[in-house]
């Protein structure tokens, strides 16, 4: 038996075709979607392979048919455009079924990694850092200290987490595995923090933090970068916040 098909869906003030544009020119996708990884082709192949030859794009329609039969939709509305994620249920594509979680809740980030860069820096260029991995029961949010924060979208937040970093900003998003925070020191930036799905590789589920930033040089994100990551292989204790 199949489940429910699931929508994903926000409203980014911006116009249809400025959303279009940024989810059709692989330049201005990797302004962003996802992080930078140190691989071959990296983030570059990655976007060609989701975006451009792994879709079926309707530009008069404005829609965006993926591999899989996931489904972007744009229509225009008073704040700006609408865009909605339709995936297809869960055993329709049983080749898919063991990442099921894993790529609606990327598709969760990747939207608000997509509204955040049009609304705060006009897809500005950007610095990004990615860390996961498995856990033995603890949240990203309570590894990295910021548990504590229950303020719903919009609302302050001030944290010393656990890298040592006093962080302060406002609550971005909330949805029931992530949570996004702006963050005033980096342009602003973008924090996520999002707890992994379990499956054969992560039976105790994992965790997942990307941080994107904006208006610094790279030796000095580079720097921040590898404060976190330190933080991240050593696990040090969590933060405190509000």
């Amino acid at each position: 038996m199949t489940e429910p098909e699931i929508v994903i869906e926000t409203t980014i003030a911006a116009v249809p075709e400025r959303v279009w544009r940024a989810l059709r020119d692989p330049a201005l996708i990797r302004r962003w979607h996802g992080w930078e990884y140190e691989v071959p082709g990296g983030l570059d192949d990655e976007i060609r392979e989701i975006y451009i030859d792994g879709a079926d794009a309707d530009a008069e329609a404005l829609t965006l048919t993926f591999q899989g039969g996931d489904r972007f939709t744009l229509r225009p509305a008073a704040e700006g455009t609408v865009v909605r994620i339709t995936r297809p249920a869960k055993g329709s594509h049983p080749e898919w079924d063991d990442w099921y979680e894993d790529v609606t809740e990327g598709w969760t980030t990747f939207l608000q990694q997509l509204k955040f860069a049009l609304e705060r820096h006009d897809l500005a260029e950007r610095h990004t850092l990615y860390l996961d991995g498995p856990t033995s029961g603890a949240t990203a949010m309570e590894l990295l200290g910021v548990a504590a924060i229950t303020g719903p979208p919009g609302s302050a937040y001030t944290a010393l987490v656990a890298t040592g970093d006093a962080l302060s900003g406002t609550v971005w998003f909330r949805a029931p595995k992530q949570l996004g925070l702006t963050v005033d020191a980096l342009g602003p930036g973008l924090l996520i923090l999002a707890i992994q799905p379990q499956n054969e590789q992560r039976p105790g589920g994992g965790a997942q933090i990307i941080l994107s930033g904006y208006g610094r040089g790279a030796e000095e994100f580079e720097s921040l970068a590898d404060r976190w990551t330190h933080w991240w292989e050593t696990r040090e204790s969590p933060g405190t916040c509000c």
